[in-house]
């Protein structure tokens, strides 16, 4: 009931973002979570849990493009890789606090203690500034310099000056109608749009801020890691993953893996902040790709050689009777690599400022989408292909994204968002520089630097 309201909750939280700011987005967006645990809390029949669950699931779509936008905003180049990924391991950390809670209680104190997080993250949300970009586009420029000085740890004007004008520069180049700007050719003309009826607004909004180049080709890329991230192994079993752990034989109690899982999640998170800015986003992305994709593989060969055809994780009289340590160890693995993948760190850097509220809540309910139909179709894969072949499908989906992003993902680490957005509107067909796709790199704009193509090893 969750995975089926989230995308209906992140369609709502485009407009929310962009008409109420990020700071009073992100205090709205905890209502829905405050009003589903109390109904958890007081549940009276099964419809009022359904409901609670749908609220829950609207409440997380929601939630999800503003958090990552707010911090992709207010973010300094040099940390928002860090910052950006940290918030997959807080996500991690109530997943784990989450399962945790559901083995020590029943369901309606965990359901009351689940009740004080949006609680305290309504009152703390009042305590941080809105981003400086937000407020500079209402024309609140002086609350902008002020919120950039206290994002830059209470800095003095003078010492952020620099960033605040490039702001500056960045929003007075955006902020004539987008209307205006492609309907008559720059001409000198009062701009008559707001007389338009909402929907005529809303269909010319997504023809000239959505389907241009600068949005549709970071989307594109954005969705197409989604996609290799979801199918590549773990995120299709994880809802069926003590079943699963069952059927591969291992060793080991599978609710207390289940929970170790949770613990590795958050580890690897944490690992993931503190390499990104080392290593780059590029390759961080592709490596654990193309690790989880080889675990996969691992999977496959170890089920395929020593699980009988018959064996299906929906079906507990197939499950072996002999337990082994080496399918919990791959299996550890994938969960690691799989972990330390950053999709949710890409989406909240690679839009523009017109269309960044729109992009991302719709990557955002396309991503549960995906994620909803890789873990409905996974009873079908196994039914055709048993485990072995479900698992050797998932490693080449894997190895086809790994392929994919390798020539296509660019190096965003240290580069303003305005810079991204430059890049975006080059002309460049391979995105990535480095020794072996040199040979296939596009020349146009060679010496021109926002159609250069962004270094995979940024300084």
């Amino acid at each position: 009931m969750a995975f089926l309201c989230q995308p209906l909750g992140s369609i709502f939280s485009g407009p929310i973002l962009d008409y109420f700011g990020r700071k009073k987005a992100l205090f709205l967006v905890n209502i829905p979570h405050l009003i589903a645990w109390m109904i958890m809390y007081f549940a009276w029949d099964v419809p009022s849990l359904f409901l609670g669950n749908a609220l829950l699931g609207i409440g997380t779509g929601i939630m999800e493009a503003p958090s990552v936008t707010y911090v992709g905003e207010v973010s300094d180049p040099s940390l928002r890789g860090i910052l950006t990924t940290l918030t997959n391991s807080f996500t991690s950390l109530g997943m784990f606090v989450a399962y945790l809670l559901g083995t020590v209680v029943s369901w309606r104190q965990a359901a009351l203690v689940s009740l004080t997080v949006p609680l305290a993250t309504m009152a703390l949300v009042l305590f941080v500034p809105e981003t400086p970009i937000w407020l500079i586009s209402k024309g609140r420029q002086k609350e902008a310099l002020h919120s950039l000085c206290r994002l830059r740890g209470w800095a003095q004007p003078e010492d952020v000056q620099e960033e605040f004008n490039q702001l500056l520069e960045y929003h007075n180049d955006c902020r004539d109608c987008v209307i205006c700007s492609n309907e008559r050719n720059h001409e000198e003309k009062p701009c008559d749009h707001s007389n338009y009826s909402i929907f005529k607004k809303v269909y010319l909004k997504y023809k000239y801020v959505f389907f241009v180049k600068e949005t549709l080709r970071p989307f594109g890329l954005v969705m197409a890691y989604f996609f290799f991230h979801t199918m590549s192994g773990l995120l299709p079993v994880r809802p069926n993953m003590v079943n699963m752990c069952k059927a591969l034989g291992m060793k080991f109690d599978p609710k207390g893996i289940v929970v170790t899982v949770g613990l590795v999640y958050i580890l690897m998170n944490l690992i993931s902040a503190a390499v990104v800015t080392l290593i780059g986003k590029r390759k961080l992305v592709v490596s654990s790709l193309f690790a989880t994709a080889c675990c996969s593989l691992a999977i496959s060969i170890y089920a395929g050689v020593n699980l009988p055809f018959n064996v299906l994780s929906y079906e507990q009289s197939t499950f072996p009777e002999q337990k082994e340590l080496l399918p919990v160890v791959l299996f550890m693995l994938l969960v690691s690599f799989t972990s330390a993948g950053i999709p949710w760190v890409l989406l909240s850097e690679v839009f523009p400022f017109r269309s960044r509220g729109m992009a991302t809540g719709l990557a955002a309910a396309l991503s549960y989408v995906i994620f909803f139909l890789a873990t409905k179709t996974n009873y079908n894969l196994e039914a055709s292909f048993h485990i072995h072949g479900t698992f050797l499908l998932y490693s080449i989906i894997g190895f086809i994204g790994t392929i994919y992003l390798y020539f296509f993902l660019p190096e965003t680490e240290r580069r303003s968002l305005v810079e991204i957005e430059e890049y975006y509107k080059g002309n460049q067909k391979i995105f990535a520089d480095d020794f072996f796709i040199n040979a296939f790199k596009n020349k146009k704009g060679k010496n021109n630097d926002v159609d250069s193509p962004m270094l995979a090893n940024c300084s």
